[in-house]
Protein backbone atom coordinates (compact mmCIF):
# COMPACT_ATOMS: atom_id res chain seq x y z
CA UNK A 1 0.00 0.00 0.00
CA UNK A 2 1.22 3.54 -0.61
CA UNK A 3 2.62 5.49 2.31
CA UNK A 4 -0.54 7.62 2.32
CA UNK A 5 -2.66 4.48 2.46
CA UNK A 6 -0.61 3.12 5.36
CA UNK A 7 -1.06 6.35 7.25
CA UNK A 8 -4.82 6.32 7.11
CA UNK A 9 -5.73 2.64 7.26
CA UNK A 10 -5.62 1.17 10.77
CA UNK A 11 -3.55 -1.91 11.54
CA UNK A 12 -5.31 -5.04 12.72
CA UNK A 13 -5.07 -6.26 16.27
CA UNK A 14 -4.04 -9.87 16.80
CA UNK A 15 -7.11 -12.05 16.83
CA UNK A 16 -6.90 -15.13 19.01
CA UNK A 17 -8.30 -18.17 17.27
CA UNK A 18 -8.69 -16.49 13.88
CA UNK A 19 -7.89 -18.63 10.87
CA UNK A 20 -4.50 -17.81 9.36
CA UNK A 21 -4.69 -15.39 6.46
CA UNK A 22 -3.91 -17.09 3.18
CA UNK A 23 -1.58 -14.58 1.57
CA UNK A 24 0.78 -15.50 -1.26
CA UNK A 25 4.41 -16.18 -0.48
CA UNK A 26 6.85 -13.36 -1.30
CA UNK A 27 7.55 -13.26 -4.99
CA UNK A 28 4.84 -15.78 -5.76
CA UNK A 29 2.04 -14.54 -8.06
CA UNK A 30 -1.50 -14.40 -6.72
CA UNK A 31 -3.63 -17.40 -7.56
CA UNK A 32 -6.31 -17.23 -10.20
CA UNK A 33 -9.45 -15.32 -9.38
CA UNK A 34 -11.51 -18.45 -8.78
CA UNK A 35 -9.25 -19.48 -5.88
CA UNK A 36 -9.99 -16.18 -4.14
CA UNK A 37 -13.71 -16.97 -4.00
CA UNK A 38 -15.34 -18.59 -0.97
CA UNK A 39 -16.02 -16.27 2.00
CA UNK A 40 -19.26 -14.96 0.46
CA UNK A 41 -20.56 -18.51 0.02
CA UNK A 42 -20.22 -19.06 3.77
CA UNK A 43 -22.04 -15.79 4.48
CA UNK A 44 -24.68 -16.70 1.85
CA UNK A 45 -25.78 -19.70 3.92
CA UNK A 46 -27.43 -17.15 6.22
CA UNK A 47 -29.69 -16.25 3.30
CA UNK A 48 -31.05 -19.77 2.77
CA UNK A 49 -31.55 -20.92 6.34
CA UNK A 50 -34.76 -22.55 7.70
CA UNK A 51 -36.10 -19.12 8.64
CA UNK A 52 -36.18 -18.30 4.94
CA UNK A 53 -38.08 -21.50 4.28
CA UNK A 54 -40.75 -20.66 6.88
CA UNK A 55 -41.13 -17.03 5.82
CA UNK A 56 -41.14 -17.74 2.07
CA UNK A 57 -43.49 -20.72 2.21
CA UNK A 58 -45.89 -18.78 4.45
CA UNK A 59 -45.82 -15.79 2.12
CA UNK A 60 -46.35 -17.88 -1.02
CA UNK A 61 -49.06 -20.16 0.36
CA UNK A 62 -51.00 -17.31 2.00
CA UNK A 63 -50.60 -14.47 -0.50
CA UNK A 64 -49.42 -16.09 -3.71
CA UNK A 65 -47.01 -13.98 -5.72
CA UNK A 66 -47.77 -10.74 -3.84
CA UNK A 67 -44.39 -10.50 -2.05
CA UNK A 68 -42.02 -11.60 -4.81
CA UNK A 69 -40.80 -8.01 -4.96
CA UNK A 70 -39.67 -8.17 -1.33
CA UNK A 71 -37.22 -10.98 -2.10
CA UNK A 72 -35.89 -9.26 -5.21
CA UNK A 73 -35.32 -5.96 -3.39
CA UNK A 74 -33.88 -7.70 -0.33
CA UNK A 75 -31.40 -9.65 -2.45
CA UNK A 76 -30.20 -6.52 -4.26
CA UNK A 77 -29.74 -4.88 -0.86
CA UNK A 78 -27.86 -7.94 0.37
CA UNK A 79 -25.33 -7.78 -2.48
CA UNK A 80 -24.40 -4.22 -1.54
CA UNK A 81 -24.36 -4.88 2.20
CA UNK A 82 -22.26 -8.05 2.07
CA UNK A 83 -19.76 -6.44 -0.29
CA UNK A 84 -19.33 -3.50 2.09
CA UNK A 85 -18.84 -5.88 5.00
CA UNK A 86 -16.16 -7.89 3.19
CA UNK A 87 -14.54 -4.68 1.98
CA UNK A 88 -14.32 -3.37 5.54
CA UNK A 89 -12.50 -6.51 6.69
CA UNK A 90 -10.12 -6.56 3.72
CA UNK A 91 -9.10 -2.90 3.93
CA UNK A 92 -8.85 -2.50 7.72
CA UNK A 93 -7.86 -6.02 8.70
CA UNK A 94 -10.55 -5.95 11.39
CA UNK A 95 -14.06 -7.32 11.65
CA UNK A 96 -17.03 -5.01 12.15
CA UNK A 97 -17.44 -6.15 15.80
CA UNK A 98 -13.75 -5.42 16.42
CA UNK A 99 -14.08 -1.89 15.07
CA UNK A 100 -17.18 -1.33 17.20
CA UNK A 101 -15.36 -2.70 20.24
CA UNK A 102 -12.44 -0.33 19.65
CA UNK A 103 -14.68 2.73 19.48
CA UNK A 104 -17.40 2.16 22.06
CA UNK A 105 -17.04 2.73 25.81
CA UNK A 106 -17.33 -0.33 28.03
CA UNK A 107 -21.06 0.20 28.71
CA UNK A 108 -21.70 0.71 25.01
CA UNK A 109 -19.80 -2.43 24.08
CA UNK A 110 -21.81 -4.47 26.59
CA UNK A 111 -25.14 -3.06 25.37
CA UNK A 112 -24.21 -3.64 21.75
CA UNK A 113 -23.11 -7.18 22.54
CA UNK A 114 -26.42 -7.93 24.30
CA UNK A 115 -28.52 -6.96 21.28
CA UNK A 116 -26.15 -8.77 18.94
CA UNK A 117 -26.35 -11.91 21.07
CA UNK A 118 -30.15 -11.75 21.05
CA UNK A 119 -29.99 -11.65 17.26
CA UNK A 120 -27.50 -14.55 17.23
CA UNK A 121 -29.79 -16.55 19.55
CA UNK A 122 -32.77 -15.93 17.25
CA UNK A 123 -30.65 -17.10 14.34
CA UNK A 124 -29.62 -20.30 16.08
CA UNK A 125 -33.20 -20.92 17.16
CA UNK A 126 -34.41 -20.86 13.57
CA UNK A 127 -31.61 -23.03 12.27
CA UNK A 128 -31.81 -25.80 14.87
CA UNK A 129 -35.61 -25.93 14.69
CA UNK A 130 -35.45 -26.10 10.89
CA UNK A 131 -33.02 -28.99 10.97
CA UNK A 132 -35.17 -30.81 13.54
CA UNK A 133 -38.26 -30.37 11.34
CA UNK A 134 -36.32 -31.79 8.38
CA UNK A 135 -35.34 -34.91 10.37
CA UNK A 136 -38.98 -35.34 11.42
CA UNK A 137 -40.13 -35.00 7.81
CA UNK A 138 -37.56 -37.42 6.44
CA UNK A 139 -37.27 -40.03 9.19
CA UNK A 140 -40.04 -39.38 11.71
CA UNK A 141 -37.53 -38.31 14.38
CA UNK A 142 -39.16 -36.45 17.34
CA UNK A 143 -38.41 -32.73 17.24
CA UNK A 144 -36.42 -32.61 20.48
CA UNK A 145 -34.21 -35.53 19.47
CA UNK A 146 -33.85 -33.97 16.02
CA UNK A 147 -32.62 -30.74 17.59
CA UNK A 148 -29.97 -32.67 19.52
CA UNK A 149 -28.86 -34.48 16.35
CA UNK A 150 -28.56 -31.18 14.47
CA UNK A 151 -26.49 -29.80 17.34
CA UNK A 152 -24.09 -32.76 17.23
CA UNK A 153 -23.63 -32.68 13.44
CA UNK A 154 -23.15 -28.89 13.40
CA UNK A 155 -20.49 -29.33 16.10
CA UNK A 156 -18.64 -31.71 13.80
CA UNK A 157 -18.74 -29.07 11.05
CA UNK A 158 -17.28 -26.54 13.49
CA UNK A 159 -14.44 -28.94 14.25
CA UNK A 160 -13.64 -28.89 10.51
CA UNK A 161 -13.39 -25.11 10.70
CA UNK A 162 -11.34 -24.94 13.89
CA UNK A 163 -8.86 -27.70 12.98
CA UNK A 164 -8.82 -27.78 9.19
CA UNK A 165 -8.90 -24.02 8.59
CA UNK A 166 -11.28 -21.79 6.71
CA UNK A 167 -10.77 -23.18 3.21
CA UNK A 168 -11.94 -26.77 3.97
CA UNK A 169 -14.88 -25.27 5.87
CA UNK A 170 -15.75 -23.20 2.80
CA UNK A 171 -15.74 -26.30 0.59
CA UNK A 172 -18.05 -28.14 3.00
CA UNK A 173 -20.44 -25.18 3.10
CA UNK A 174 -20.37 -24.85 -0.70
CA UNK A 175 -21.33 -28.51 -0.99
CA UNK A 176 -24.23 -28.03 1.41
CA UNK A 177 -25.30 -24.92 -0.52
CA UNK A 178 -25.49 -27.03 -3.68
CA UNK A 179 -27.71 -29.54 -1.86
CA UNK A 180 -29.91 -26.72 -0.55
CA UNK A 181 -30.31 -25.22 -4.02
CA UNK A 182 -31.25 -28.59 -5.50
CA UNK A 183 -33.71 -29.33 -2.71
CA UNK A 184 -35.65 -26.10 -3.01
CA UNK A 185 -35.50 -25.55 -6.77
CA UNK A 186 -36.39 -29.09 -7.86
CA UNK A 187 -40.10 -28.58 -7.23
CA UNK A 188 -40.31 -25.86 -9.88
CA UNK A 189 -39.36 -28.40 -12.56
CA UNK A 190 -42.71 -30.14 -12.13
CA UNK A 191 -44.84 -27.27 -10.80
CA UNK A 192 -46.36 -24.75 -13.23
CA UNK A 193 -45.65 -21.10 -12.44
CA UNK A 194 -47.67 -18.25 -13.89
CA UNK A 195 -45.27 -15.80 -15.60
CA UNK A 196 -47.88 -13.04 -15.54
CA UNK A 197 -48.45 -13.43 -11.82
CA UNK A 198 -44.69 -13.44 -11.19
CA UNK A 199 -44.36 -10.15 -13.07
CA UNK A 200 -47.31 -8.76 -11.10
CA UNK A 201 -45.56 -9.77 -7.89
CA UNK A 202 -42.68 -7.44 -8.76
CA UNK A 203 -44.92 -4.41 -8.10
CA UNK A 204 -44.27 -3.20 -4.51
CA UNK A 205 -47.43 -3.34 -2.38
CA UNK A 206 -48.91 -4.77 0.82
CA UNK A 207 -52.30 -6.16 1.78
CA UNK A 208 -52.73 -5.53 5.48
CA UNK A 209 -50.61 -5.82 8.62
CA UNK A 210 -49.86 -9.52 8.20
CA UNK A 211 -48.16 -8.91 4.86
CA UNK A 212 -45.98 -6.21 6.47
CA UNK A 213 -45.09 -8.70 9.21
CA UNK A 214 -44.21 -11.30 6.59
CA UNK A 215 -42.22 -8.78 4.54
CA UNK A 216 -40.19 -7.84 7.62
CA UNK A 217 -39.63 -11.52 8.32
CA UNK A 218 -38.53 -12.15 4.73
CA UNK A 219 -36.21 -9.14 4.92
CA UNK A 220 -34.79 -10.36 8.23
CA UNK A 221 -34.27 -13.80 6.70
CA UNK A 222 -32.54 -12.32 3.66
CA UNK A 223 -30.45 -9.43 5.02
CA UNK A 224 -29.30 -11.05 8.25
CA UNK A 225 -27.40 -9.11 10.95
CA UNK A 226 -25.07 -11.95 11.89
CA UNK A 227 -24.02 -12.30 8.24
CA UNK A 228 -23.12 -8.59 8.19
CA UNK A 229 -20.96 -9.01 11.29
CA UNK A 230 -19.44 -12.26 10.05
CA UNK A 231 -18.46 -11.43 6.48
CA UNK A 232 -15.93 -8.79 7.53
CA UNK A 233 -14.24 -11.43 9.70
CA UNK A 234 -14.36 -14.08 6.97
CA UNK A 235 -12.64 -11.78 4.47
CA UNK A 236 -10.02 -10.74 7.03
CA UNK A 237 -9.26 -14.32 8.06
CA UNK A 238 -9.02 -15.57 4.48
CA UNK A 239 -6.91 -12.81 2.93
CA UNK A 240 -5.39 -10.81 5.78
CA UNK A 241 -4.39 -7.15 5.51
CA UNK A 242 -2.65 -6.44 2.22
CA UNK A 243 0.42 -4.22 2.11
CA UNK A 244 -0.19 -3.01 -1.43
CA UNK A 245 -2.98 -1.03 -3.04
CA UNK A 246 -2.75 -3.25 -6.14
CA UNK A 247 -3.34 -6.48 -4.20
CA UNK A 248 -6.15 -4.94 -2.17
CA UNK A 249 -7.80 -3.79 -5.39
CA UNK A 250 -7.51 -7.29 -6.85
CA UNK A 251 -8.99 -8.83 -3.71
CA UNK A 252 -11.89 -6.37 -3.82
CA UNK A 253 -12.58 -7.27 -7.46
CA UNK A 254 -12.58 -10.95 -6.53
CA UNK A 255 -14.85 -10.16 -3.59
CA UNK A 256 -17.39 -8.45 -5.85
CA UNK A 257 -17.61 -11.60 -7.98
CA UNK A 258 -17.71 -13.75 -4.86
CA UNK A 259 -20.65 -11.80 -3.40
CA UNK A 260 -22.62 -11.53 -6.64
CA UNK A 261 -22.31 -15.25 -7.52
CA UNK A 262 -23.09 -16.46 -3.99
CA UNK A 263 -26.08 -14.18 -3.49
CA UNK A 264 -27.54 -14.76 -6.95
CA UNK A 265 -27.63 -18.45 -6.03
CA UNK A 266 -29.12 -17.72 -2.59
CA UNK A 267 -31.63 -15.24 -4.01
CA UNK A 268 -32.74 -17.67 -6.69
CA UNK A 269 -33.34 -20.34 -4.06
CA UNK A 270 -35.45 -17.94 -1.98
CA UNK A 271 -37.55 -16.87 -4.94
CA UNK A 272 -37.95 -20.52 -6.00
CA UNK A 273 -39.36 -21.35 -2.55
CA UNK A 274 -41.95 -18.59 -2.73
CA UNK A 275 -42.91 -19.45 -6.32
CA UNK A 276 -43.27 -23.12 -5.43
CA UNK A 277 -45.60 -22.25 -2.54
CA UNK A 278 -47.57 -19.78 -4.65
CA UNK A 279 -48.00 -22.25 -7.51
CA UNK A 280 -48.64 -25.45 -5.57
CA UNK A 281 -49.73 -24.60 -2.02
CA UNK A 282 -52.06 -21.60 -2.38
CA UNK A 283 -55.26 -22.29 -0.48
CA UNK A 284 -54.18 -25.78 0.62
CA UNK A 285 -55.04 -26.52 4.26
CA UNK A 286 -52.13 -26.93 6.65
CA UNK A 287 -49.53 -25.13 4.57
CA UNK A 288 -48.98 -22.54 7.30
CA UNK A 289 -46.42 -24.99 8.75
CA UNK A 290 -43.32 -26.48 7.13
CA UNK A 291 -44.57 -29.98 7.91
CA UNK A 292 -47.91 -29.21 6.27
CA UNK A 293 -46.18 -27.64 3.28
CA UNK A 294 -44.02 -30.73 2.88
CA UNK A 295 -47.09 -32.95 3.02
CA UNK A 296 -48.82 -30.81 0.40
CA UNK A 297 -45.73 -30.81 -1.84
CA UNK A 298 -45.49 -34.59 -1.56
CA UNK A 299 -49.20 -35.00 -2.34
CA UNK A 300 -49.21 -32.67 -5.34
CA UNK A 301 -45.71 -33.16 -6.78
CA UNK A 302 -44.84 -36.67 -5.64
CA UNK A 303 -42.75 -38.31 -2.91
CA UNK A 304 -39.45 -37.80 -4.74
CA UNK A 305 -39.87 -34.01 -4.80
CA UNK A 306 -41.03 -34.14 -1.18
CA UNK A 307 -37.92 -36.08 -0.15
CA UNK A 308 -35.63 -33.70 -2.07
CA UNK A 309 -37.32 -30.78 -0.32
CA UNK A 310 -36.69 -32.42 3.07
CA UNK A 311 -33.03 -33.06 2.25
CA UNK A 312 -32.61 -29.43 1.23
CA UNK A 313 -34.16 -28.28 4.50
CA UNK A 314 -31.85 -30.57 6.49
CA UNK A 315 -28.76 -29.29 4.67
CA UNK A 316 -29.97 -25.74 5.31
CA UNK A 317 -30.30 -26.34 9.03
CA UNK A 318 -26.93 -28.06 9.39
CA UNK A 319 -24.97 -25.48 7.39
CA UNK A 320 -26.66 -22.40 8.80
CA UNK A 321 -26.38 -23.40 12.44
CA UNK A 322 -22.63 -23.94 12.01
CA UNK A 323 -22.19 -20.58 10.29
CA UNK A 324 -24.40 -18.88 12.90
CA UNK A 325 -22.27 -20.21 15.75
CA UNK A 326 -19.14 -19.03 13.92
CA UNK A 327 -20.72 -15.57 13.60
CA UNK A 328 -21.58 -15.47 17.30
CA UNK A 329 -17.97 -16.19 18.17
CA UNK A 330 -16.84 -13.35 15.89
CA UNK A 331 -19.30 -10.96 17.56
CA UNK A 332 -18.23 -11.89 21.11
CA UNK A 333 -14.54 -11.76 20.26
CA UNK A 334 -14.83 -8.30 18.71
CA UNK A 335 -17.13 -6.60 21.22
CA UNK A 336 -16.07 -8.25 24.48
CA UNK A 337 -12.53 -9.23 23.45
CA UNK A 338 -13.25 -12.69 24.81
CA UNK A 339 -12.70 -15.95 23.03
CA UNK A 340 -15.07 -18.72 24.01
CA UNK A 341 -14.22 -22.01 22.26
CA UNK A 342 -16.61 -22.66 19.41
CA UNK A 343 -17.61 -26.04 20.81
CA UNK A 344 -18.54 -24.53 24.19
CA UNK A 345 -20.52 -21.82 22.46
CA UNK A 346 -22.30 -24.44 20.35
CA UNK A 347 -23.53 -26.22 23.47
CA UNK A 348 -24.72 -23.02 25.17
CA UNK A 349 -26.55 -21.59 22.15
CA UNK A 350 -28.26 -24.92 21.50
CA UNK A 351 -30.20 -24.72 24.77
CA UNK A 352 -32.86 -22.07 23.82
CA UNK A 353 -33.79 -23.98 20.66
CA UNK A 354 -34.13 -27.23 22.59
CA UNK A 355 -36.35 -25.49 25.16
CA UNK A 356 -38.68 -24.22 22.42
CA UNK A 357 -38.87 -27.72 20.95
CA UNK A 358 -39.44 -29.30 24.38
CA UNK A 359 -42.37 -27.05 25.37
CA UNK A 360 -44.20 -27.75 22.14
CA UNK A 361 -44.32 -24.18 20.74
CA UNK A 362 -45.36 -24.12 17.07
CA UNK A 363 -41.97 -24.49 15.34
CA UNK A 364 -42.97 -22.76 12.11
CA UNK A 365 -44.36 -19.77 14.01
CA UNK A 366 -41.17 -19.64 16.06
CA UNK A 367 -39.18 -19.55 12.81
CA UNK A 368 -41.20 -16.65 11.36
CA UNK A 369 -41.05 -14.63 14.60
CA UNK A 370 -37.30 -15.20 14.84
CA UNK A 371 -36.90 -13.65 11.40
CA UNK A 372 -38.87 -10.56 12.48
CA UNK A 373 -36.49 -10.18 15.43
CA UNK A 374 -33.56 -10.44 13.04
CA UNK A 375 -35.07 -7.71 10.88
CA UNK A 376 -35.25 -5.40 13.89
CA UNK A 377 -31.58 -6.08 14.59
CA UNK A 378 -30.38 -5.19 11.08
CA UNK A 379 -29.93 -1.40 11.63
CA UNK A 380 -27.58 -2.02 14.56
CA UNK A 381 -25.21 -3.84 12.21
CA UNK A 382 -25.90 -1.85 9.07
CA UNK A 383 -25.56 1.75 10.30
CA UNK A 384 -22.00 1.38 11.67
CA UNK A 385 -21.03 -0.61 8.56
CA UNK A 386 -22.04 2.31 6.33
CA UNK A 387 -20.42 4.86 8.66
CA UNK A 388 -17.11 2.99 8.75
CA UNK A 389 -16.91 2.28 5.02
CA UNK A 390 -17.61 5.99 4.41
CA UNK A 391 -14.69 6.96 6.68
CA UNK A 392 -11.53 7.99 4.83
CA UNK A 393 -9.59 7.63 8.07
CA UNK A 394 -10.44 3.93 8.14
CA UNK A 395 -10.69 3.10 4.44
CA UNK A 396 -8.08 5.38 2.89
CA UNK A 397 -8.20 5.21 -0.92
CA UNK A 398 -10.91 2.55 -0.72
CA UNK A 399 -13.51 4.76 0.96
CA UNK A 400 -16.99 4.41 -0.56
CA UNK A 401 -17.63 6.41 -3.69
CA UNK A 402 -20.42 8.93 -3.48
CA UNK A 403 -22.94 6.82 -5.41
CA UNK A 404 -22.22 3.79 -3.20
CA UNK A 405 -22.55 5.93 -0.09
CA UNK A 406 -25.92 7.30 -1.22
CA UNK A 407 -27.22 3.81 -2.10
CA UNK A 408 -26.05 2.43 1.23
CA UNK A 409 -27.87 5.14 3.19
CA UNK A 410 -31.02 4.67 1.09
CA UNK A 411 -30.95 0.93 1.84
CA UNK A 412 -30.46 1.64 5.54
CA UNK A 413 -33.34 4.13 5.59
CA UNK A 414 -35.70 1.70 3.83
CA UNK A 415 -34.91 -1.09 6.27
CA UNK A 416 -35.37 1.16 9.32
CA UNK A 417 -38.68 2.50 7.98
CA UNK A 418 -39.98 -1.01 7.32
CA UNK A 419 -39.14 -2.02 10.86
CA UNK A 420 -40.82 1.07 12.31
CA UNK A 421 -43.94 0.30 10.27
CA UNK A 422 -43.84 -3.28 11.52
CA UNK A 423 -43.68 -2.19 15.15
CA UNK A 424 -46.45 0.42 14.81
CA UNK A 425 -48.82 -1.89 12.94
CA UNK A 426 -48.18 -4.74 15.35
CA UNK A 427 -48.91 -2.50 18.38
CA UNK A 428 -52.10 -1.24 16.71
CA UNK A 429 -53.19 -4.84 16.12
Amino acid sequence: MTSAGRDVVERPADVEGAAPAQQPAPGKPERRLIWLLGPAFVAAIAYVDPGNVAANLTAGSSYGYLLVWVLVVANVMAVLIQYLSAKLGLVTGKSLPQLLGDRLPRAGRLAYWVQAEVVAAATDLAEVIGGAIALQILFGVPLLLGGLIVGVISTILLVVQSRGGQRPFEFVIMGLLAVIATGFVAGLLVSPVSPGDVIGGLVPRFEGTETVLLAAGMLGATVMPHAIYLHSGLARDRHGLSESVARTGRLLRATRWDVVIALVIAGSVNIAMLLLAAASLRGVDGTDTIQGAHAAITASLGPVIGAIFGIGLLASGLASTSVGCYAGSTIMGGLLRLRVPLLVRRVVTLIPALIVLAIGFDPTRALVLSQVLLSIGIPFALIPLVVYTNSRVLMGPFVNRRVVSVLAWVVTALIVLLNLALIVLTLLG
